[in-house]
């Protein structure tokens, strides 16, 4: 029975093109080819960083915080309605520590974990660990939802958990699910998934 469901941000809750095309023209490069060239290094799990080099640029430095348009539609109601069913809903991903207040304004979140704050990031098992140790009951009763194989779904299924691979953006649509993953193409989907 699961008891908790934890979310990634990045493709999951939040759709990262707005960020990526600010990125893009920053570094002199077109939005359109920034998105595709991700879709390549996806495809082939490295680390998106990666980009930069496949493009010839340097990275830029770029000052862009998440805004509540750059939510993916069937983001809120669906972290309402698994609320609203009775589970705790949490969000842990791998960002910079300004996401931590982002998240406070977003959701009433039962667990924030923020990689910045807390020292560790995915994939590393310390970072599902700290997941784990946040609630009061087995890993086997906590859902990790996320687009990444590499980074969410292999390792949460490593640490004991029920592991949900969104299959959208980059790496969503890049990786296969693995077995015993469950596969979903919208967080709509997810109740009825978990019930």
């Amino acid at each position: 029975m699961i008891r908790a469901v934890v979310f990634d941000l990045g493709e999951t809750l939040i759709d990262e093109r707005r960020h990526w095309a600010v990125v893009a023209r920053a570094a002199g490069v077109e939005p359109d080819r920034m998105w595709s060239a991700l879709g390549e290094v996806a495809a082939r799990r490295v680390h998106h960083t990666q980009v930069y080099d496949d493009l010839g640029v340097e990275p830029p430095v770029v000052d862009d915080e998440w805004q509540p348009s750059d939510l993916y539609p069937d983001a809120v109601a669906c972290l309402s309605r698994l609320r609203e069913a009775g589970y705790l809903v949490g969000v842990a991903a791998n960002q910079h520590a300004h996401a931590d207040e982002f998240c406070r304004r977003l959701f009433p979140f039962d667990l924030i974990g923020i990689s910045a704050l807390w020292g560790v990031d995915k994939p590393a098992p310390a970072f599902f660990e700290r997941i784990a140790a946040s609630f009061p009951f087995p890993s086997e009763q906590i859902a990790y939802v996320g687009d990444r194989v590499d980074n969410d779904v292999e390792p949460a299924l490593a640490a004991g958990m029920v592991a949900v691979h969104l299959r959208r953006g980059p790496w969503g649509i890049a990786h296969e699910t693995p077995a015993p993953a469950v596969a979903i193409e919208s967080l709509d989907e997810l109740p009825a998934v978990l019930a």
